[in-house]
């Protein structure tokens, strides 16, 4: 049965320590060399190959770790744990030490062509900010983590794009949509990334679609549709308070008894009225001098 294996931590000795030995362990053959007679000379120069490459593999196990970056440690295929704190220290030379940065980083994706729910060919980009959780899943869980962020955060983007689409124009009944989803569409983004990045042990700090537009062999016919029913929009309010103010006059002028209209005025009061409140163009007057027959 194999081990479960986890992310386990290190506090390897000083290196300052280590150096001070071999130090002084040079030191100590350099003065014995020199004050040795000259028939020792076959001697002392295999000794001094010997102190100067034990000296040479002690040294292989200098390890420097800075702020915010880990190394994890691996003996002939055994993982022995992981060096978190920062600092100077000295490990067994014959360990593999691997460098991992415990950094923020920002994924800034291209925009990928996808599809939306209805089918709708669409550009969508995001900006995801990630950081390492996990070294042990990201030294050994995936061959690479950097580009297994790259990969898993495309297939991210398009199951999000599948699961809503980009407006709700052919579908009115839609609450969230990726135009108009705001948070909602990015607390989705973030869960899925997370679920998918946490087998290679990545933390996903915040994701966000940074473009989103309509492919370009459709995007001059959605931009006229989106014209088009903005237009109807306006007019239909426009119609809505023409016919507001429309049935105000009738009131006020039935009620003040200023004139008295029939069913044939008021037709013809109701459709000037209407022309000039819903046209677009600045109405012209026709000043009547006569009656209201002529």
């Amino acid at each position: 049965m194999e081990k479960n294996l986890q992310e386990k931590f290190i506090r390897p000795m000083s290196g300052y320590i280590m150096l001070a030995v071999l130090l002084v362990v040079t030191g100590l053959f350099a003065y014995v060399a020199i004050t040795f007679n000259d028939h020792r000379l076959t001697w002392l120069l295999v000794t001094a190959i010997v102190v100067f490459a034990v000296v040479l593999v002690f040294t292989a196990g200098f390890l420097v770790i800075n702020p915010n970056e880990s190394a994890v440690l691996v003996l002939f295929g055994d993982y022995k744990g992981t060096v978190r704190q920062n600092g100077f220290f000295w490990v067994n030379p014959f360990l593999v030490k691997k460098k991992i940065s415990l950094r923020a980083r920002n994924l800034n994706s291209e925009p990928i062509k996808v599809n939306d729910k209805i089918g709708n060919p669409i550009m969508i980009g995001i900006v995801l900010v990630w950081k390492v959780r996990d070294t042990f899943r990201a030294a050994f869980e995936v061959d690479d983590y950097v580009n297994y962020v790259e990969i898993q955060s495309e297939a991210a983007i398009r199951k999000l794009a599948g699961h809503y689409p980009y407006d709700n124009f052919d579908d009115e009944q839609t609450e969230i949509t990726l135009r108009a989803g705001g948070e909602e569409v990015n607390q989705a983004l973030e869960a899925e990334l997370s679920e998918r990045l946490q087998m290679a042990g990545i933390e996903v700090i915040e994701a966000r679609i940074s473009y989103l537009a309509y492919s370009s062999e459709i995007a001059n016919a959605m931009l006229r549709r989106q014209q088009a029913t903005a237009i109807i929009a306006a007019r239909v309010k426009i119609v809505e308070g023409a016919v507001s103010m429309v049935e105000m006059a009738l009131e006020q002028l039935s009620e003040k008894k200023l004139v008295d209209l029939d069913e044939e005025k008021k037709a013809a009061m109701v459709s000037n009225l209407m022309v000039v409140l819903c046209s677009d163009k600045d109405a012209s007057p026709v000043i009547n001098t006569g009656t209201l027959h002529q």
